[in-house]
């Protein structure tokens, strides 16, 4: 019997698939614990509608991803600390600051973890700091940090 699977299931597929099970497996188990429905036609139309929409959902999101990114790339951001000899700051900057700088200074809001900031910056000058805002799309935000 040709079933969709409606969650993963070990041993047979993952969600969204259509799979051969027997008669007894798909009636017995995997219906009534809802982890599959029948392969009609209509569900199958169904299925294949979700997944164009899906499709389209996750193309416009990177689309919008790379639109954020040009925007962070023209966006260079300005943060004034206290400093003492050598350009060595008292304290650091940390991503919670360079992400509420950015909104602060462009009203670009980006969560503080897709800041990639290997380590707090330490010292004046001008960074190039990355942030990941979808699977593929890095967009380049670049720091001047100045002395107070």
């Amino acid at each position: 019997m040709k079933v969709i699977l409606l969650q993963d299931v070990k041993g047979l597929g993952k969600k969204g698939e259509v799979v051969n099970a027997s008669d007894g497996y798909a009636r017995n188990f995997l219906f009534p614990k809802k982890l599959a429905a029948e392969a009609t036609q209509g569900n199958v139309k169904t299925l294949n509608e979700q997944k164009t929409s899906q499709e389209l959902k996750k193309q416009q999101e990177v689309e919008e991803a790379k639109e954020l990114a040009k925007k962070i790339e023209n966006s260079p951001i300005e943060i004034i600390a206290k400093a003492g000899d050598g350009g060595r700051l008292f304290g650091s900057v940390t991503s919670k600051d360079l992400a509420e700088t950015l909104e602060k200074q462009h009203h670009i809001k980006i969560d503080k973890r897709k800041i990639t900031l290997p380590e707090p910056i330490r010292e004046l000058g001008v960074r190039h700091v990355e942030i990941k805002l979808h699977v593929g799309v890095v967009g380049k935000l670049t720091v001047n940090i100045k002395e107070a």
